[in-house]
């Protein structure tokens, strides 16, 4: 059985109502456990209140999902079992966590998401004109609802090559050789049971750790790679850390 801390769902509509069903029937057959499985959607109303009570030590907490990660992110409290199951269509949250986080730590500087400009080289890479998010995926197909990513793609029935971790550690490695730059903090959601993939709320404190290690050398400012990322697709932004002297 696979022993899981405080689990936290990101949203309770379509797909955290998924992912929370799935979880259920996974602890159902003696899969998973869990201490708390927490849904937060800012809607007390969501998709996912009608089946709430049929779900073990579940609660649906609404708040903004920043504003939720703002205090539930605390490194006194998280413990190493704790896990985000992230949404697919769900803003690039622990870098707008990491950015407040950082403004707090360097209040003297000047601290802000900025485009990541350069092309990570992968079939689909697209940077979004407003966030400055770059947006990527290995897959040039439609890929399956809810696929795990196994060892053998479904949709070319060959095996899967790439892992998006890979490229974007490549990709960081080039910002590195233009200006101080960090990570990169990597949120790699993986498959854990039944269909739901998460990660380690702990990452996040390494990933400001990572930043904080970099400011040390660099006091005058530095950049943090920040990537949410599957093994094929992924979201890959650069924060920002600048001396008002610059």
């Amino acid at each position: 059985m696979i022993a899981l801390g405080d689990v936290a769902i990101i949203g309770g509509g379509c797909y955290g109502s998924f992912y929370a069903t799935q979880l259920a029937k996974a602890h159902a057959k003696g899969a998973v456990r869990w201490r708390r499985l927490l849904i937060i959607d800012r809607a007390a109303d969501c998709a996912i209140v009608p089946t709430l009570p049929t779900i073990p030590a579940a609660e649906l907490v609404v708040s903004e999902w920043g504003a939720f990660l703002d205090a539930w992110l605390d490194d006194s409290t998280r413990q190493d079992d704790d896990q985000i199951v992230p949404s697919p269509l769900m803003p690039h949250l622990l870098a707008q966590w990491l950015t407040r986080r950082a403004a707090e730590a360097w209040p003297e500087h000047s601290v802000s998401m900025v485009k990541a400009e350069a092309a990570v080289g992968t079939p689909f890479d697209w940077l979004h004109p407003d966030d400055g998010v770059r947006y990527v995926s290995f897959a040039d197909w439609l890929c399956p609802t809810h696929c795990v990513e196994p060892a053998t793609c479904p949709v070319i029935a060959a095996p899967r090559t790439w892992e998006m971790g890979d490229a974007v550690v490549a990709w960081t490695e080039a910002r590195r050789a233009e200006r101080p730059t960090a990570g990169p903090a990597l949120f790699t959601c993986r498959h854990m049971v039944h269909g739901v993939g998460m990660y380690r709320a702990r990452l996040a404190f390494e990933g400001f750790q990572a930043l904080a290690t970099q400011m040390a050398g660099t006091p005058d400012g530095a950049d943090l790679v920040v990537g949410s990322v599957s093994a094929c697709h992924g979201a890959v932004g650069v924060l920002r850390v600048t001396s008002d002297r610059q």
